[in-house]
């Protein structure tokens, strides 16, 4: 499966179980792909939310990007890398910066 920007998408299963179902205890690890198929962005979701660690990578596998988030907010330090890996920028997130993942 493709995105509409042509990026590899993880495949969706349906459940049977009833929309009321009760919330994810455990985080579960998300990846998505840019149309190579190389690792875009990689980290964790729970009940959608983007939680955790998480790391985003230029399609030569470098990493681009890194910090964490908090029931869906970029919290504490992110880091923004060069292209050769080393630390570009370090920029110190607020409490009310906008949702992402």
């Amino acid at each position: 499966m493709h995105d509409s920007e042509g990026r590899k998408q993880m495949k969706k299963t349906q459940t049977n179980q009833p929309k009321t179902a009760a919330k994810q205890t455990a985080a579960q690890e998300y990846i998505h792909y840019h149309k190579d198929g190389t690792i875009w962005a990689r980290g964790q979701n729970l009940n959608g939310t983007a939680t955790g660690d998480w790391e985003w990578f230029r399609k030569d596998g470098t990493r681009l990007r890194s910090g964490h988030f908090e029931r869906g907010r970029q919290v504490g330090e992110w880091i923004t890398y060069d292209q050769t890996g080393k630390v570009y920028k370090v920029t110190k997130m607020r409490s009310n910066t906008k949702k992402g993942g």
